[in-house]
Parts: structure tokens; C-alpha cells; sequence
């Protein structure tokens, strides 16, 4: 079966930085766009940015200049670098990818989630 499978995350200081990966497993024939959310306490999951397979991004405004999305096909990994991180990047992160399997019609798949803390 098709999963995410994410790593990184953590409790940094505010002005640090942090890099998340989400893998990508299973029977896989194809991966489309994927992408990063991210939900805080009390507050509605939020998009954070996107990568299509061509590598063209999509941002929210409040993380622009300060996170990278990118994406290795081969590796069927798409990573997070986040920099000038502050207290309001605090939440849960979760990738996001549309996949299509080998025997599995094209469908979304969402990461576990991973808890980053910044503190002040």
C-alpha cells in the first residue's frame, strides 16, 4: 500500500531552522504535485507551500523567503527547509501528496504529522 512517511521536525530557537522530509512508499506508479500543511492549536490546517512533479512551487505568503519546498523524483521524497523560523510557525506539519499506485487509482495521501516548536 501507499504511504507517507515523514521525518524531522523538533523544538528550535526563534531565528533557527529546521528541515522536514516526507518519503513516499509502496506500490507507486506515479506522484503528482505534493506539498506541505501545517495545522497550530485551535487554528484550521493551513497550506504551507506545493511542488508540482515539473518542480514549479506555490507558497503561502506568511512563509515566503523564509521556506524551501523541493522534491527528489528518484527518491520519491519532498523536503521543507525552513529558515528564520519564529512562534508562529509553531504546529503540526503534514505532507501531502496525490499519488497513483500500481493498482490504486490517482488519490490524496497525507504524512503523519510532525510536531515543530519554535520558541521565543
Amino acid at each position: 500500500q501507499v504511504q507517507l512517511v515523514q521525518s524531522g521536525g523538533g523544538l528550535v530557537q526563534a531565528g533557527g531552522s529546521l528541515r522536514l522530509s516526507c518519503a513516499a512508499s509502496g506500490r507507486i506508479n506515479s506522484i503528482y504535485d505534493m506539498g506541505w500543511y501545517r495545522q497550530a492549536p485551535g487554528k484550521q490546517r493551513e497550506l504551507v507551500a506545493t511542488i508540482t512533479s515539473g518542480g514549479v512551487t506555490n507558497y503561502a505568503d506568511s512563509v515566503k523567503g523564509r521556506f524551501t519546498i523541493s522534491r527528489d523524483n528518484v527518491k520519491k521524497t519532498v523536503y521543507l527547509q525552513m529558515n528564520s523560523l519564529n512562534p508562529e510557525d509553531t504546529a503540526v506539519y503534514y505532507c501531502n501528496a496525490d499519488i497513483r499506485g500500481d493498482y490504486v487509482l490517482r488519490s490524496n495521501y497525507w504524512g503523519q504529522g510532525t510536531q515543530v516548536t519554535v520558541s521565543a
